[in-house]
């Protein structure tokens, strides 16, 4: 067991469960699609940031040291696909949204991973603070991806869940429209913290 396992788990919590890109469109798609059709994205976002980590653990975050402007190229790549994921959302057809199609797909949510700036922070920090080459290499690596896969699924699957909760109190399609202005505006304003 990782001595600072604790403190792992603490640090994946409280990165997995706050408001991200990722969170907001689950339960945006919660909200809009209900729990059976946002399986992709969870499925996405919980399979791509667990390849992510494995890719970090492998080897990815030392090319991210030695050549910083890759990293700085995904950020950007991640913030268009967020601009337009934002505008999907603003636009998307309220008045008959059970039967209109998700704009979130997986293999885009998959992707999407190794650009979103939050999950590539994040993993490079749990990678180079709790991952260390040795004896232990194998071992401790191992815990750090079960680790992101179980707090990734659980995060994700709690903010769908909170979206389509939300959406017993959708009365009317006017509601509906404001509510997807607020998910796109909040995905917006989640890109904006990447630059800060």
């Amino acid at each position: 067991m990782h001595p600072e396992i604790i403190s792992i788990c603490l640090f994946w919590f409280v990165t997995a469960f706050t408001p991200g890109p990722n969170n907001i469109v689950a339960s945006y798609s919660g909200f809009n699609f209900g729990v059976i059709k946002t399986i992709p994205h969870i499925l996405g976002v919980t399979l791509g940031f667990t390849a992510l980590v494995i890719s970090l653990v492998v080897g990815l975050i030392n090319i991210f040291k030695l050549y910083p402007l890759i990293q700085e190229i995904l950020k950007y790549l991640g913030t268009l696909f967020l601009l337009y994921l934002a505008f999907k959302i603003s636009f998307s057809n309220s008045s008959n949204s059970s039967n209109s199609e998700n704009p979130v797909k997986f293999i885009e949510t998959f992707f999407f991973q190794f650009l979103n700036p939050k999950g590539v922070i994040v993993g490079i920090i749990v990678v180079s603070t709790y991952v260390e080459l040795g004896e232990n290499y194998l071992n401790y690596s191992i815990q750090v991806i079960i680790l992101a896969l179980l707090f990734s699924l659980t995060s994700i699957t709690t903010w769908t869940l909170v979206g389509k909760f939300l959406r017993k109190f959708a009365t009317n399609g006017k509601f509906i429209k404001y509510f997807n202005y607020a998910m796109s505006l909040l995905l917006l304003l989640s890109i904006i913290t990447f630059y800060l």
